[in-house]
């Protein structure tokens, strides 16, 4: 099957145009939207992707009547790849039903490998940033060198250790992890606790 899809930004705009190109093109059927490009909100798109099978065209005015972005487009393309679909774009002259169309899916795929790879790299340039000014990722440190003080304080006072987790808000077993001796007692001199960077 052949299925158009059309899109306009706003009520005022006409798909006039579009739908006579869909026509031309020999769309088994053609969904619609009024919607802005980048809106989750187009059930014509949403109802034209349902419908369609392995083998079957998607016919668009243009790509960016798919999507406004890119990412949008890669995204789109990568199914329609993975699901043996083609896609026709026709002021674009795109067709994926023709070599020239098909070397235009691999570069959509190359473009989205790309991508992630960048990403990837950002985040472990940034990690590697932080690492550098002495941050540590993951989540932030219940324990603090001020929690760690009361702490200390507290247990040497003769509070018991899970009404001093209690207070601190933190488990107990965080507890005996940053004041190994809070269970047995024997506490270890602040100087020979663990550094809290």
């Amino acid at each position: 099957m052949i299925i158009g899809y059309v899109r306009v930004s706003s009520q005022e705009q006409n798909l006039d145009l579009q739908l006579e190109a869909m026509r031309q093109a020999g769309c088994d059927k053609v969904y619609e939207d009024k919607a802005s490009g980048v809106s989750r909100d187009r059930p014509g798109l949403h109802l034209a992707l349902e419908v369609l099978r392995e083998g079957d065209t998607l016919v668009v005015w243009k790509l960016d009547r798919l999507g406004r972005t890119v990412k949008q487009l890669v995204s789109f393309v990568t199914w329609f790849e993975e699901n043996g679909i083609h896609l026709r774009s026709l002021t674009d002259a795109i067709d994926t039903t023709t070599p020239s169309g098909r070397f235009f899916f691999h570069i959509m795929a190359s473009l989205s490998q790309m991508e992630r790879e960048l990403l990837l790299e950002r985040t472990r340039a940034g990690l590697n940033a932080a690492r550098v000014r002495g941050r540590l990722g993951g989540r932030k440190r219940k324990m603090t060198e001020q929690k760690l003080r009361s702490a200390q304080k507290l247990l040497a006072a003769g509070t018991p250790p899970k009404e001093v987790a209690n207070h601190l808000g933190i488990s107990i077993p965080t507890l005996y992890r940053w004041l190994p001796g809070a269970a047995s007692g024997s506490l270890a001199k602040p100087s020979e606790m663990t550094n809290l960077t």
